[in-house]
């Protein structure tokens, strides 16, 4: 009897390790399998949303092509950014690093230092401020804000608001990226 029941216990021990030590193996299998995919899995492209990646969008050397109005007649805004009138603007040239550093060089030669940012909190707003020799950007707190109203790799579209009465205008720059 004694063998009998010693052979029952020792099957039904070796029974119980099998399937706890089964159980143990796939968890493990499971584990680095899990562990394993997602070491594989790729980096994925940054929404346009997320700062930074709109900001990129902004980089390069622009061309600005066309000076237009909405809301307003030609002519009827003497001077922007405290600089020139539109029109002067016409066939300028923007030069956006990643840092925030910039310029912005007229036809006639003239060229500004700005520091540039993008801001998506409210909206998509294009701003920058204008430095003279030694000025620090995070000292100048004046500066200039545009609506964009579109950018993609070749074209840039930023509206100026102006305000007529009690409606906002805009005096639309068209760019078209170079670099």
């Amino acid at each position: 009897m004694d063998v009998f029941i010693g052979e029952i216990y020792i099957i039904f021990a070796v029974n119980n390790i099998t399937p706890m030590k089964k159980i143990f193996q796939t968890s493990a299998i499971v584990i680095v399998l899990v562990f394993a995919f997602s070491a594989c899995t790729t980096v994925k492209k940054l929404p346009a949303t997320v700062a930074g990646a709109s900001r990129a969008r902004f980089v390069g050397t622009w061309a600005l092509n066309k000076v237009s109005y909405e809301g307003l007649l030609p002519g009827s805004v003497q001077t922007v950014f405290d600089q020139a009138s539109p029109e002067a603007f016409n066939g300028s040239t923007w030069v956006l690093t990643n840092s925030g550093n910039g310029t912005y060089t007229l036809a006639n030669g003239t060229s500004q230092t700005i520091f540039w940012s993008y801001n998506n909190t409210s909206g998509e707003l294009f701003q920058f401020k204008k430095l003279y020799q030694g000025d620090s950007a995070r000292k100048v707190q004046e500066g200039y804000q545009l609506v964009v109203a579109n950018i993609d790799g070749t074209y840039m579209t930023l509206k100026s608001p102006v305000s007529v009465g009690d409606k906002t205008a805009y005096v639309v720059y068209s760019f078209t990226k170079t670099k």
